[in-house]
């Protein structure tokens, strides 16, 4: 592109780009641009997929996903390296990121999580120093007081239990069953216990980052450019300075000026695009030819996610979602584990009233259960140094015994859970998930998946006979539940073998102290080595937060917009 370079220009439009493109052009001599590789929607024209508060729709559909992005969630067995499930890993490629594919869950996460952040070199990253950009980046509708914002620009709001479906209520009957008390307001209330969700969604509608940043007024600022289907390939250099960012649009390469790039294209895609521009471990970047501008070992490690499993139920008719109502994610537990050497509150309980889009999810409930403070860290790697080959993404899940052995435990204890009165009165059939190849293509949004299902869920309805079948051909091949409550050695094995994600990716340009070699970026979310540029998304996290992670990405974007319009 010809003419004077921008101020700023921000590589990725999720959940923290939309808040950097919005506050730095609040500044009206800031130039800035903000770039997508996804479509980009002006608002009212969102996609219904989009806002549909049910959010499987849009996170089911390869329109707004990078539909060639795959992962391995469990460790690469050591007698068959090259033997591992690929299943596709969903990251939002759509303005709004992830924010407009996510669950809406709407979580800050514990004061501990960023004291430790602080503890690793993150100054200025404790509690004290987040709780203000949580506060000025929400409006929450059911709450007052010091812990709640009521003038951000996202909606927070709660579905209370007089409205929650049948199959939550019985889940959440069955945990209060077992001792653990009802709180109202998890955003300011820290201690075990079973809650109704808040969700970033108005008039059961999504509210993505887009939607609450990039307003009609702000995308009418004469100082704001907002690019779509724009493929970022590599930072711009002379010398160790980054003079912009070399892209692809409309299939043909440009390069855009700037005086500072903000990368924010989350933690797979960011290391990605170090590391292709000659920023990360200096050994992996010359086994792809890259020439090494600034050596940086911690770009791309210290991967994290939530590891967790599922427990299925086919529910009867009167526990599923009622007519006219679409949300199906309404309360969630936090409970501790007692493992030793593990912190209060680290691990989570979610039902699902609706486990995917199509005829057959709308008849299954789920309880998601996770390791929510987890220690397994993995990598993000380079297959290739062309910009159009995905990374490869190991996570590395349950290496670290901690995980393992919460995530084991939890698991039976929630499979033990589902033998209470609540929930057997509730569902017909109840059975450990063991996701099939076959179940996996199924639920990606299509016609023709919608027909099929369409088809077996009212088979699974008439006949007891064919939903077993269905069941443990399609969903279910592995153990079943009494045995996982039986025999630990059973629980381990299906745990190694079903684990999977949250799409909670973190950590793979983490911040940190100069003197740190792992670190990637300094508090500020500058790039140690490098000039005129900046980290900012979940990638530059010190420990994944006991959280779903777009509210703390959010935050973190609103704290990153601040250093630099004050100058740091």
């Amino acid at each position: 592109m010809a003419g004077q370079p921008y101020d700023y220009v921000i590589v990725g439009g999720g959940s923290a780009g939309c808040v950097l493109a919005a506050r730095l052009s609040e500044r009206a001599a800031n130039r800035v641009c903000l770039l997508e590789a996804g479509d980009d929607y002006a608002p009212g024209e969102e996609p219904p997929e989009v806002l549909d508060s049910f959010a499987g729709t849009a996170h089911s559909n390869p329109r707004f996903t990078w539909a060639g992005l795959t992962c391995a969630f469990s460790p690469r067995p050591s007698n068959a390296p090259d033997e591992r499930k690929r299943p596709r890993y969903t990251q939002g490629r759509v303005i709004g990121g992830g924010s407009s594919v996510n669950g809406m869950i709407s979580i800050r996460g514990l004061p501990a999580d960023y004291d430790d952040w602080q503890a690793r070199g993150a100054s200025g990253w404790g509690w004290e120093g987040v709780l203000p950009f949580f506060r000025k980046l929400e409006t929450d509708t059911d709450f007052d007081g010091p812990m709640h914002g009521k003038d951000g620009p996202v909606p927070l709001r709660r579905i209370f239990p007089d409205r929650w479906p049948g199959y939550t209520r019985a889940v959440m009957e069955a945990v209060k069953e077992q001792g653990f008390r009802y709180h109202e307001d998890q955003n300011a209330t820290f201690e075990d216990g079973y809650y109704p969700l808040a969700i970033c969604n108005m008039n059961d509608s999504r509210v993505s980052a887009a939607i609450a940043y990039l307003t009609r007024a702000v995308r009418a600022r004469g100082n704001l450019t907002i690019l779509g289907g724009v493929h970022a390939e590599r930072l711009a250099f002379d010398g160790v300075r980054v003079t912009g960012i070399h892209v692809r649009r409309n299939g043909r390469a440009e390069t855009i000026g700037a005086k500072e790039v903000i990368v924010s294209t989350g933690a797979i895609h960011s290391p990605a695009l170090l590391m292709r521009s000659g920023i990360g471990p200096a050994a992996h970047l010359r086994d792809h030819g890259i020439d090494v501008i600034a050596d940086r070992p911690g770009v791309g490690q210290h991967l994290m996610e939530h590891p967790g499993v599922n427990i299925g139920a086919y529910m009867k008719r009167a526990a599923r979602l009622p007519p006219g109502m679409r949300r199906q994610m309404l309360a969630g537990m936090r409970f501790s584990s007692g493992h030793e050497g593990c912190p209060p509150a680290d691990m989570y309980l979610v039902p699902t009233n609706k486990a995917a889009w199509h005829a057959i999810g709308t008849r299954l409930g789920l309880v998601m259960i996770w390791v929510n403070r987890s220690y397994s860290t993995g990598q993000v790697t380079l297959k290739s140094p062309d910009p159009a080959a995905e990374p490869d993404v190991d996570f590395n899940m349950c290496s670290d015994p901690r995980d393992l052995n919460r995530l084991v435990a939890a698991t039976r204890m929630a499979a033990a859970l589902h033998n209470a009165p609540a929930i057997r009165d509730a569902v017909h059939e109840i059975f450990p998930i063991s996701y099939s190849d076959r179940a996996r293509k199924l639920g990606v949004y299509g016609r023709w998946n919608r027909i099929q299902t369409a088809i077996g869920g009212a088979v699974m309805d008439s006949s007891s006979f064919a939903r077993r079948t269905i069941i443990r051909t399609l969903i279910a091949d592995g153990p079943s539940l009494d045995e996982l409550i039986a025999d630990d050695a059973t629980a381990e094995a299906w745990v190694r073998q079903t684990v999977l994600g949250h799409w909670h990716a973190s950590c793979t340009c983490r911040m940190g102290a100069a003197d740190d070699p792992g670190a990637v970026t300094d508090p500020a979310g500058r790039v140690y080595g490098v000039e005129g540029l900046r980290v900012c998304d979940a990638s530059i996290m010190p420990m994944v937060p006991s959280a779903n992670t777009n509210i703390p990405t959010i935050m973190v974007g609103e704290k990153i917009a601040a250093a630099v319009l004050e100058g740091r």
